[in-house]
């Protein structure tokens, strides 16, 4: 047994950081939150390689800003995402998304040009903007270089972002590798398919960064992992361990559960198996919507001068 349940009491005022300290005795997911902070700072103060990996809706929501700052602060050493997160992050630089909500007649809203992504409502316009500032990209990177990696598009994208909140930006301005292994999966892929029908030595080498990221994994006494959601972005972080016998800590934010077996939905301790967390590593699974529990834990790491 880790010790006894204990009685929350607010006080008159509760900080963050205090507020997560007690959730350890609380139970449920306020105990498996306050579990989390722990893994995470423990794996800071040890100086870890950090991969932050998350998807797409995450990027959609106001967590962008949360991911920015943590990157803007050099708190992650390496981003793997998805292709929906390059294309919201590049929108949301010029344009802002609007709060709806999770019953509006969808129907409507395709004839009114609009997409819903649960509560949040985006403009099909914002996407047209978006191609027009991709292709300008894509042009200019092109001139330089006909195949491109993930990683090194982008860096260019970022590089022509000036959103201070926007992760692309300052993953570019710490040097801070963006990695994408299913990067034609979104608007990003698709107006790079256009761009190539007009430019056909162009292309997007997705092996290409391989070895970068087997070198920052095989180059690091320590790695940690802090995976928010599931599906391309969560393996390809976990996995890519597998080339130093498994990563040392990892904390999932995650609403996926296991029983179907899928890869969002599994344990660490499932990882343990495969080799791609270490056996004695320290893990820790908070459930619940990321844009609560993970504001609430990285709120709690700044108090405690740990971000």
């Amino acid at each position: 047994m880790a010790g006894k349940v204990k009685d929350l009491f607010l006080g008159e005022k509760v900080s963050a950081g205090e507020l997560v300290d007690s959730f350890s005795s609380m139970g449920f997911q306020a105990s498996g939150l306050a579990d989390a902070v722990r893994v995470i700072g423990k794996a800071k103060k040890e100086k870890c390689t950090i991969f932050l990996a998350f998807t797409a809706n995450l990027v959609a929501s106001g967590l962008r800003g949360v991911i920015a700052e943590l990157c803007e602060r050099g708190f992650v050493d390496a981003v793997i995402t998805t292709a929906g997160s390059i294309d919201h992050d590049v929108i949301k630089a010029s344009g802002e998304y609007e709060l709806g909500v999770f019953g509006a007649d969808d129907e409507q809203l395709h004839r009114d040009g609009i997409n819903r992504l649960g509560n949040i409502f985006i403009r099909t316009s914002h996407f047209e903007r978006f191609e027009k500032e991709i292709r300008k990209v894509l042009a200019s990177a092109y001139k330089e270089k006909k195949v491109l990696s993930p990683r090194e598009l982008n860096a260019k994208i970022g590089a022509s972002l000036k959103d201070g909140h926007s992760f692309l930006a300052q993953c570019s301005r710490k040097n801070i590798p963006v990695f994408c292994p299913g990067i034609v999966d979104g608007a990003i892929g698709l107006q790079s398919y256009f761009f190539r029908q007009d430019n056909k030595d162009f292309g997007i080498d997705v092996t290409a960064d391989m070895q970068e990221l087997a070198d920052l994994v095989i180059g690091s006494r320590k790695t940690a992992a802090i995976i928010l959601g599931g599906g391309i972005a969560k393996h390809f972080t976990i996995g890519s361990n597998l080339l130093r016998d498994g990563m040392d800590y990892a904390a999932y934010f995650t609403t996926a559960q296991e029983y179907d077996g899928s890869l969002s939905g599994a344990f660490p301790k499932e990882a343990k198996s495969w080799g791609k967390i270490r056996e004695n590593a320290k893990t820790a699974v908070v459930y619940g919507d990321a844009t609560i529990n993970f504001s609430l834990a990285m709120a709690a790491l700044k108090e405690k001068g740990l971000l």
